[in-house]
């Protein structure tokens, strides 16, 4: 029975990282359109804190224009963006 158990959370827990993966590979997030849940879980190294601010800045300043706008974010750096540069896109904002 506890090998039953442990078979079904070791499967549990690769699921749920099979899962997490599929929604990084899927389509690019649009930071001037997602919430701040859908960034904190698509963007690696911002937690919901900075998806908060991500969200707070545009629409404090409006949309973002390009990628690399999100170091006027406080908390987020170019190291970040560079990082998740092909997860993210802007919509064409104009």
């Amino acid at each position: 029975m506890l090998n039953t158990c442990k078979k079904i959370a070791t499967l549990a827990v690769l699921l749920t990282a099979l899962i997490s993966g599929m929604s990084l590979a899927g389509e690019p997030v649009d930071i001037n359109t997602a919430t701040a849940e859908e960034i904190a879980l698509n963007v690696s190294g911002v937690g919901s804190n900075k998806a908060a601010a991500i969200v707070a800045y545009r629409e404090q300043n409006g949309p973002f224009m390009h990628i690399d706008e999100l170091v006027n974010v406080k908390g987020i750096g170019l190291a970040t963006v560079d990082k998740n540069r092909d997860l993210l896109k802007v919509a064409d904002s104009r």
